[in-house]
């Protein structure tokens, strides 16, 4: 009996001794399961954060205008010339802008030494009006520039856009290479270097025109002592037949120094509105007429026959405009 309770004991102790070990066993496969799920949360927080951090990066925007032009490395003379006018940051500025890039070629067309001399800091004024007529305002691709005619340029003037043969010209300028997208605008390359309109100077009124000419010295005079001066620097217009020196010498002697004195000023007046007539008359607007009704208010007759002439005298130079008017060359001083 007693033997028996003790096989019992035992077996009771062997079991709970057991359960406790399958117990332990049981909690450090749990908690080795447990730490494994924590390892693996915390290693696919750390992907996650590691792809975050990626996905921040700023993604790099497109070069400036300066900069672009710079990488491509075919545009050195160009760059030279944009830092020699001091046009870097206004090109690398927020724009848009439209340029018209020649290449390193394209300059290497223009006469030896113009380059050289464009670069000068006394010249700096002519290369700023020559880069920026190679600018337009605005980013205008070149579906958009095939549609136009002309566009006007950051310098003022208008460049001259033409489609033929499925080619595009700016000015002179074949297109080569299109839509070079920057961050403050559009490139499009060119072969030739295009150049400005000379600016044409200011038109100088009648007087002002015979006194240049210098061929006109009688006739300036006359006017000074006419006191009509101020009348052929006036708005006008009017179409001044103009004598030369020569065709005041054909006069008979002392008739010039007669007429330039005081007392004979209404006499010369007359003579000289009989050369003036209202309005601006082209040499085509002349010959169409027969006759023409001058200041003097006398008319002067127009005839063609063995070449034009007014009141007999012959219209040896046409259509010498000024700023109020135009001059015809006559050959003899014509009388009313």
């Amino acid at each position: 009996m007693k033997l028996l309770l003790t096989l019992l004991t035992l077996i009771a102790v062997s079991g709970s001794a057991i359960a406790e070990r399958y117990a332990v066993r049981h909690s450090a496969r749990r908690n080795t399961s447990c730490n494994s799920s924590a390892v693996t949360r915390q290693h696919a927080t750390v992907v996650h954060r590691r792809a975050m951090t990626t996905s921040a990066v700023p993604i790099r925007k497109d070069a400036n205008i300066v900069d672009t032009a710079v990488s491509a490395g075919s545009f050195k003379t160009l760059v030279a010339a944009v830092k020699a006018a001091g046009l870097v940051e206004t090109l690398k500025g927020k724009g848009p802008f439209t340029v018209f890039a020649p290449t390193d070629e394209a300059f290497a067309k223009l006469p030896e030494g113009t380059v050289a001399n464009l670069l000068k800091p006394e010249n700096k004024d002519q290369l700023v009006a020559v880069l920026t007529y190679h600018v337009v305002a605005g980013k205008v691709m070149a579906a958009d520039v095939v549609k136009l005619k002309s566009a006007k340029t950051v310098q003022g003037q208008e460049v001259a856009i033409k489609v033929a043969g499925g080619k595009v010209t700016v000015d002179a300028a074949n297109v080569v290479k299109t839509d070079i997208a920057c961050s403050n605008g559009v490139i499009h390359v060119i072969d030739s270097v295009i150049l400005p309109k000379a600016e044409t100077p200011e038109a100088l009124d009648i007087v002002d025109t015979a006194v240049k000419a210098g061929s006109f010295k009688t006739l300036v005079a006359a006017v000074k002592a006419a006191g009509l001066v101020e009348t052929l620097k006036g708005k006008g217009p009017f179409t001044v037949f103009a004598p030369t020196d020569e065709a005041f010498a054909k006069l008979p002697e002392g008739t010039v120094a007669d007429l330039l004195k005081p007392e004979n000023k209404e006499k010369l007046v007359a003579i000289l509105t009989y050369h003036v007539v209202p309005g601006k008359l082209m040499a085509a607007d002349v010959l169409a007429s027969a006759d023409l009704k001058t200041v003097n208010g006398k008319s002067a007759e127009i005839t063609s026959e063995g070449g034009a002439k007014i009141a007999g005298a012959s219209i040896v130079a046409t259509d010498i405009e000024c700023a109020n008017g135009v001059v015809h060359v006559i050959d003899s001083v014509i009388l009313p």
